[in-house]
């Protein structure tokens, strides 16, 4: 169905709004991260001679090069055991109705209210009676249970927006739960997975809290922990700080600019399904 310029302004208009407050923030910090060191950058403009040297020096600075690897160990650590719990649990609540499930359920829906500050002073003695604190391990493992109530939440929707036709078609030819599982509806949940994963990479990616709590060390942390290099007891070098974030923050858009088709499929898909 046609829809008229009319009708359509009000969207475009909201587009636009949403690209400014996007766009406006990026294009301050590129132009802070350019001027010279030492001085105070404010408001938007563009340096007569932009110092680009200044990335390389944020990277030193900062000694980003350990803390990439160790953002990449803990992402490869956290997403794929992550997103498959995820997946069998949102598959258990959302398609095979087992007892018990919406306790759980409730107990999730609980779990989101709960803010992390609320949770970390508790994590990290259970963390330290575990023995597991100051290694990648136990960060992994925190993050992989603070990101499950979400996670389950996510796949569970899916399942339940996925007709039941399905199920009973592949009982009917002898399947059972977990080849209909695998066979079916995991290939089915494909862009809902994707869309997760990258929702799961995005904040392992920022962790910050959890790793400054949890891990003394700090070539074990993330890169969001390299921030607190440019901030000294007296002063704060404003433009390594701005060329450091764009620097962290670089990964993640263009992670998020290769799979945005699948986050944008899981949406529509989600939107569309009753």
């Amino acid at each position: 169905m046609k829809t008229s310029m009319k009708e359509r302004v009000p969207g475009i208009a909201l587009l636009l709004a949403a690209m400014v407050f996007s766009i406006v923030p990026l294009v301050s910090m590129l132009s802070a991260a350019l001027q010279p060191q030492g001085t105070t950058p404010t408001g938007i403009s563009w340096p007569s001679h932009p110092h680009w040297h200044n990335f390389v020096d944020a990277w030193q600075v900062a000694d980003i090069t350990p803390l990439l690897v160790s953002s990449l160990i803990l992402v490869a650590g956290v997403v794929p055991f992550a997103a498959l719990f995820a997946t069998m649990a949102g598959y258990a609540l959302g398609a095979l109705k087992i007892p018990g499930g919406v306790v759980f359920f409730v107990l999730l829906l609980l779990g989101l209210t709960l803010p992390r500050e609320a949770t970390i002073v508790p994590i990290y003695y259970q963390i330290r009676d575990m023995g597991l604190l100051n290694t990648r391990l136990g960060l992994i493992l925190v993050l992989i249970g603070s990101f499950m109530p979400f996670a389950v939440y996510w796949m569970r929707a899916h399942f339940l927006s996925m007709p039941k036709e399905l199920s009973e078609a592949s009982s009917l030819d002898g399947a059972g739960p977990w080849q209909s599982f695998v066979r079916i509806q995991v290939p089915l949940a494909v862009p809902a997975i994707a869309s997760m994963c990258l929702l799961l990479f995005l904040w392992t990616w920022n962790t910050f809290l959890q790793a400054i709590v949890l891990i003394d060390d700090p070539s074990k942390r993330t890169m969001a922990g390299a921030l607190q290099n440019f901030v000294g007891l007296h002063s704060t070098d404003v433009v390594l700080l701005n060329a450091g974030s764009l620097l962290i923050m670089a990964p993640t858009i263009v992670v998020f600019l290769v799979f945005q088709r699948h986050f944008v499929k899981a949406l529509i898909s989600g939107a569309v399904k009753g």
